[in-house]
């Protein structure tokens, strides 16, 4: 049975906070809000906690998990970011978009792509998320709370708050309550790799990140 922690919004309570961080260090998964979608997240540095996490979802070792991150100067520690996508990315940071660099060293191998050595990075604009992250003093991982049936379906989007808990309170360690309904928009991707930014994936945010970036003809979950 999943811990429920009920926070703030606006004003995350510190001592609250504290006992999510000390639980996440100690290898607890958890369900907890964003700017966008409901979450499951660890700790980016506790293996265990991220092998649960792409249990949970079903993922292969293949498939990359994005992380958040406090701010694009802590980007900068896990990503190679260039002159040119560190000014779009100023521009759109905070918000709702997840933004695929070049992995750093400080990544671990079963976060990233494993063949194109890259990682999906968030500046989530949430008083919670930055509130955890702070305490953490590391990346949180960051996928969307939709697990999938046996015909491949996820009808976890769209729940109500209180059926979405009660669905993952046997899954997950700790549930992050602040009192938001579950986003159904998910994150705009932007690939930061190559000469010229491309989108990905439109979501949230979709129209300013078109200033900056053109949309490919693929889709990235």
């Amino acid at each position: 049975m999943a811990t429920i922690y009920t926070i703030h919004p606006d004003t995350p309570q510190i001592r609250r906070i504290e006992k999510i961080r000390d639980n996440l260090q100690d290898g607890a998964v958890m369900l907890y809000p964003t700017d966008t979608v409901y979450a499951i997240g660890c700790d980016l540095n506790v293996k265990s906690a991220v092998e649960r996490v792409r249990r949970l979802k079903q993922l292969s070792n293949e498939k990359p998990l994005t992380f958040l991150c406090s701010s694009l100067s802590n980007i900068s520690e896990y990503a190679w970011v260039s002159d040119p996508a560190y000014r779009i990315m100023k521009r759109l940071i905070p918000g709702p978009y997840t933004f695929l660099l070049p992995a750093t060293k400080l990544v671990p191998r079963l976060v990233m792509s494993p063949k194109r050595k890259t990682s999906g990075i968030r500046v989530p604009d949430h008083p919670v998320c930055q509130a955890i992250l702070e305490a953490l003093g590391n990346p949180v991982i960051s996928t969307s709370a939709h697990l999938p049936d046996e015909m491949g379906n996820f009808p976890t989007v769209g729940l109500e708050t209180a059926r979405l808990f009660d669905q993952f309170e046997g899954l997950v360690d700790i549930i992050v309550d602040d009192g938001s309904k579950p986003g159904v928009q998910v994150s705009t991707i932007l690939d930061m790799t190559g000469d010229e930014p491309t989108i990905l994936r439109k979501g949230l945010g979709a129209q300013a990140a078109m200033t900056w970036a053109v949309p490919a003809n693929q889709s990235w979950e």
